[in-house]
């Protein structure tokens, strides 16, 4: 049986060499700097900011937002309310992770000139990257292979679209259409081996969200707060079109992040670009996307791209008018590592440790979509947590090799 945690595990820091998080702060986010100033022929006021960025990201401290950080002032308040002050003069590595990571990314966009004013106002430095991916000869495959989805069982199809969106751009949305997934669901083999799927509450998940025509109360909603951008986006596109069309979902409330985000997070113009994509493909794409398309327009599904999509700070802290946005669902599904993380806490939890413990403060039905890219695990039983263990694999937590569902009623 998972773990109560007596008390709250410790935060997770950046500041032991050769860990994740260490990683991250020394190595990825300078890379990101530098891609970003090759990527565009910025003026030299900006190359300046990235350069100090790039130096700060090296030895320097956590600084303040300038006064002039956005037009209205309004995202510096905010920032003082997310911390900035507890936070402001100190090494990035003594801080915790999650708040580090996020304000790295707000500095970027300040450095860029995103908030201006102006020319590069508005303009998201990670565009050209995430059209890329979009555009790929990969993704035209991975659409080309919904046209096999109607040879498929409903329940066959249903899940294969789940685990499109579990494993985003990782599926390879032949979806595994070949065996509808098998293959993946099994947490430890036979054999004491541990699958793909370390934790697999799919069942629970569509126990809150049935067919139609199968005695449910309706009208349900779902929302479903996405990750990142391009070939992830679309099968979550996909998911929420199929479950549309299936009855199991009436509205959906699509939550995205207001400005672009850890690189590849997605936002309302990647929402956009991911459905035009959808539609241009032809097949059973076009035929997901055009029921999306008449969902936006009609009000089934919303777009919300929510302040707090982009706080440095656990959803439990989250504020009251997205507690009751949840609080409405029939069920919250977050995607990704990054939501997961904010949900349970970035914290080093036992990996035995209770979800539904974990996620208590949850103002409603939530689940957890995940393929595992950093440290902090929940919800694993003891025999599955020491199968990976003994399997040899020391970066198990972080590699994305794993993926888990799991879901708190």
């Amino acid at each position: 049986m998972p773990d109560t945690p007596s008390e709250p595990a410790p935060v997770i820091l950046g500041n032991e060499p050769g860990s994740f998080p260490y990683g991250v702060l020394a190595d990825r986010h300078p890379a990101i700097v530098r891609q970003v100033r090759d990527a565009f022929p910025h003026d030299p006021e900006r190359r300046h900011a990235l350069d100090a960025l790039l130096a700060s990201c090296a030895d320097g401290v956590i600084e303040p937002l300038p006064a002039d950080a956005d037009a209205t002032g309004r995202d510096r308040d905010r920032w003082a309310d997310w911390g900035m002050d507890a936070y402001a003069g100190r090494s990035w590595y003594d801080v915790p992770w999650l708040w580090a990571e996020s304000h790295f990314y707000r500095r970027l966009l300040d450095a860029v000139g995103y908030f201006g004013p102006g020319a590069w106002q508005g303009v998201d430095p990670f565009r050209p990257a995430k059209l890329a991916e979009l555009d790929a000869p990969e993704t035209d495959e991975e659409l080309a292979a919904l046209d096999r989805l109607p040879a498929l069982s409903a329940d066959e199809r249903t899940r294969a679209l789940l685990h499109g969106s579990l494993w985003g751009n990782r599926a390879d949305l032949g979806f595994r259409l070949s065996d509808a997934g098998s293959g993946t669901t099994d947490t430890t083999a036979t054999n004491g081996e541990v699958g793909a799927l370390v934790a697999d509450d799919s069942d629970t998940l569509w126990s809150l969200l049935p067919p139609s025509g199968t005695g449910t109360t309706g009208p349900n909603t779902l929302c479903l707060v996405a990750d990142n951008a391009g070939r992830e986006l679309v099968p979550d596109l996909l998911l929420v079109s199929h479950l549309l069309a299936e009855g199991r979902v009436d509205r959906a409330v699509l939550h995205v992040k207001p400005y672009p985000y850890y690189v590849s997070d997605a936002t309302p113009t990647d929402v956009l670009d991911a459905l035009r994509r959808l539609l241009a493909a032809g097949g059973e794409a076009t035929t997901y996307g055009e029921r999306l398309w008449t969902a936006l327009t009609d009000g089934r599904v919303t777009v919300r791209a929510h302040p707090f999509s982009c706080a440095p700070l656990p959803y439990a802290d989250m504020p009251d008018d997205l507690r009751e946005d949840f609080a409405a669902a029939t069920v919250t599904v977050l995607k990704g590592d990054l939501n997961y993380r904010r949900l349970v806490g970035d914290r080093w939890w036992p990996p035995t440790t209770s979800f539904a413990d974990a996620t208590a403060y949850f103002p409603g039905p939530v689940a957890a979509l995940r393929t595992l890219k950093s440290d902090v695990i929940t919800g694993l039983t003891a025999r599955t947590e020491a199968a990976l263990v003994a399997s040899g694999e020391q970066r198990w937590r972080t590699s994305g090799t794993h993926a888990l569902i799991q879901v708190r009623r």
